[in-house]
């Protein structure tokens, strides 16, 4: 009876996160639709692809190093002690949790986007996955978390506390592509003069795709951080949804009816929720997403009119200044006061997110700016013009418009 109990319960496990697994790996189908429909016609097969292959890139990778070294666990051993009594809950925690590492390419692209050589990007893409990544993934929950975090227990009264990935996924992904889009520079036509010069996008139907595809898969990014069965908590769906519906209605009034900031203003909301959507109150969890797409709204204005940072998706304020500011929010309105579960302050949760600042801006410097030298990051002026579809794919997005 209990091998028969055990094995329910391990089966049950198993099923939850390969669920979560999927809905996760689906949210790369909405980063390429939202990068496909916020970009030009003659960029849209290069999204399409490099998110595919980064992926493909990122499951090698973090199976063989990634994933072994944040959590020590060994994948070269016979497939029947892989499959052990658990019925194979490691293998598909794997699965589940290179969706996580997989997103920071994802993210990296659409900052990127235009303008940017392939394999160059494949190549960095591959060494954020496999070593920069999983290496701070580590500290906070894997292997090596048990220093880092009795350090921040000891200086800041209770251990970081990042439920779903606002610091560790999010802001590390949005980070580390600042980096690279300044390396990079505008894409041409972008500022002539020193004035700004809108690129219209080509397809607001994709990136709504896109949007709604993200925010339908974010409840298994959110709910299925669980990770076990025993710990589903119905706080963290509904925690989610206030979020999303906070970071629309904020993003609707600010970005005055714009679609743009709409359909992104529910994602602003979800990174912003991610890290304490297991401790907070849904109401604080309504304005955390609001107060995540303001920043969006008017930090995207500011990064590209008045700093002229040509980030095309906004990658820089979206993902990484609200994902630091979902780490910072959880140690805030995570309190009893807030009507939150509390075992968070705020001085570790604004340490924990201003650690993953630095280490993502010193990695993206030092690894973009290798690549820059030794291998080029950026296309030609004549591909530029031609469009990475062409030049890099030798096809366009709709090619029977161009049969003569």
């Amino acid at each position: 009876m209990e091998a028969t109990v055990s094995q329910l319960l391990n089966g049950s496990n198993v099923l939850f996160l390969m669920l979560g697994a999927v809905m996760v790996f689906a949210m790369h189908a909405g980063f390429a639709f939202l990068e496909v429909g916020t970009v030009t016609t003659k960029s849209q097969v290069n999204a399409f692809s490099k998110i595919l292959t980064d992926w493909a890139v990122s499951t090698v990778i973090y199976f063989v190093i990634g994933y072994p070294l944040a959590y020590g666990v060994n994948f070269f051993q016979p497939a029947g002690n892989l499959l052990g009594a658990t019925q194979g809950f490691e293998l598909v925690r794997f699965f589940f949790l290179l969706c996580f590492a997989a997103c920071i390419p994802a993210i990296i692209s659409g900052g990127i986007a235009e303008r940017a050589r392939f394999y160059p990007q494949v190549l960095a893409g591959a060494i954020f996955v496999g070593l920069t990544y999983p290496f701070f993934e580590s500290l906070i929950w894997g292997q090596h978390s048990s220093w880092l975090q009795s350090m921040f227990e000891t200086l800041g009264g209770a251990p970081f506390h990042d439920f779903a990935g606002s610091v560790v996924v999010h802001s590390m992904g949005g980070w580390l592509a600042l980096p690279a889009v300044l390396f990079l520079g505008a894409r041409h036509g972008r500022y002539l003069h020193g004035r700004s010069q809108a690129i219209p996008i080509s397809n607001i139907p994709f990136l709504a795709l896109g949007s709604w595809i993200l925010a339908v898969g974010w409840f298994g990014f959110n709910v299925m951080s669980a990770q076990q069965v025993t710990g589903i908590s119905g706080l963290v769906a509904v925690n989610s949804l206030m979020a999303l519906v906070g970071g629309v209605l904020f993003a609707l009034i600010a970005g005055r009816n714009d679609p743009g900031f709409l359909h992104n203003g529910a994602l602003a909301g979800l990174i912003a929720i991610c890290a304490g959507s297991d401790i907070v109150h849904p109401l604080a969890a309504f304005f955390m997403g609001g107060f995540g797409s303001l920043i969006f709204v008017y930090g995207f204005k500011w990064e590209q009119e008045k700093l002229k940072i040509d980030d095309v998706l906004g990658v820089w304020p979206l993902h990484g200044v609200i994902g630091t500011w979902g780490g910072i929010a959880a140690g805030i309105f995570g309190q009893p006061l807030f009507g939150g579960i509390g075992g968070v302050t705020f001085i570790s949760q604004l340490g924990g997110s201003l650690l993953a600042v630095g280490y993502a801006l010193l990695n993206g410097f030092i690894i973009y700016g290798l690549i820059s030298k030794v291998l080029g990051i950026r296309l030609t002026p004549e591909q530029e013009f031609a469009g990475p579809d062409l030049s890099i794919h030798s096809i366009n997005a709709y090619p029977e418009e161009h049969v003569k």
